[in-house]
């Protein structure tokens, strides 16, 4: 069975390879998009990944090329149109759970950062300047962090949070009620921006969550409080969230996702004029990180990806039950 990666990077074929030498897999750096999806065809499968498309136009293009199985290998699948592929009798399968201690740890990393600007500290030591002025920082025990979104990473990332002596909230439909044995409180999703000094985001991009940070929302956190977001990009508006970064109602930002990612992110620009102004000016502000989407970037947890994708497309191959597919 052939199989097709859309935007591949070098270290895709390392652990596919390392585990997939009984198929015969073939990769493209390219995105997929209605321009690239023809060249899908013969390919029974097409591994895709975060910022591919999946849109009802390019599923018909690869239905006519003979594909029934889109793999993805990432957790979200917010790119995807579920009802177009079920329409079309093509499969959908995930990787939904890889390594939530890696996107955990990360964010904790994107906050202590921030807050200790060891990224700063860094740079000075390395141009011989010793001074710690501007580099104050803030204890995090004592402190209330808030947590929208408590699925598997959000639950490691307040089980963290505990470690270090926060207070720590949570928002999400449903409360975990092991966490709640432990301390988190489950509040109102108002209440919990008006108490945190921290807010960490945790979960999917749907048309629900879609702009869950905006100009509102932002009006009812504390001022100055630091806004971490290793989810998706468009959990926050980007425009309000600069807006409220240069008035100072937000005190910090710490980003592993962006709105539109998906024109930058797994690729080097270095070379070229960036045309996005949003992502140059938040990268300009002193109080805002931004990282390329390299939360999920263990290896352990490539080593997971790759190994229920690969078990994923072994199943539909053998016409076993899709234990990952996403139904609509």
């Amino acid at each position: 069975m052939k199989i097709l990666f859309y935007s591949s990077q070098p270290y895709d074929k390392s652990y596919f390879n390392r585990l997939g030498g009984d198929m015969d897999l073939q990769y493209l750096d390219t995105q997929l998009t209605e321009q690239t999806a023809g060249l899908a065809q013969g390919f029974a499968v097409i591994c895709a990944f975060v910022n591919d498309k999946l849109d009802a136009s390019v599923l018909e293009q690869l239905k006519k090329g003979g594909t029934g199985l889109i793999a993805l290998r990432c957790a979200g699948y917010n790119n995807v149109d579920l009802q177009a592929a079920a329409d079309l009798g093509i499969r959908v399968v995930r990787v939904p759970a890889y390594s939530p201690h890696a996107v955990a740890e990360f964010a904790v990393a994107l906050l202590l950062t921030l807050n200790r600007k060891t990224h700063k500290a860094y740079n000075r030591v390395r141009d011989g300047n010793f001074s710690l002025d501007r580099l104050t920082g803030f204890d995090l025990a004592g402190k209330t962090v808030g947590v929208i979104g408590t699925g598997q990473i959000g639950q490691v990332f307040c089980s963290i949070m505990k470690g270090f002596g926060c207070r720590v909230l949570a928002f999400d439909l449903i409360a975990n009620r092991t966490l709640e044995a432990d301390g988190v409180s489950y509040l109102p999703l108002l209440d919990l921006l008006e108490q945190s000094d921290i807010i960490s985001l945790h979960c999917p991009l749907n048309e629900q969550t879609r702009h869950l940070i905006n100009r509102d929302t932002l009006s009812h956190m504390k001022k100055g409080a630091m806004l971490i977001n290793t989810g998706r990009g468009a959990l926050i508006d980007t425009g309000a969230v600069i807006a409220a970064l240069q008035s100072g109602q937000l005190g910090y930002l710490g980003i592993d996702v962006y709105e539109q990612e998906e024109h930058l992110f797994f690729y080097n620009r270095s070379e070229e004029i960036i045309q996005d102004e949003q992502i140059m000016l938040l990268t300009s502000f002193p109080n805002v990180l931004v990282t390329a989407h390299q939360g999920f970037f263990t290896d352990e947890a490539l080593s997971e990806i790759a190994h229920t994708t690969l078990n994923n497309i072994r199943a539909f191959a053998n016409k076993q039950p899709l234990e990952n597919e996403i139904k609509r």
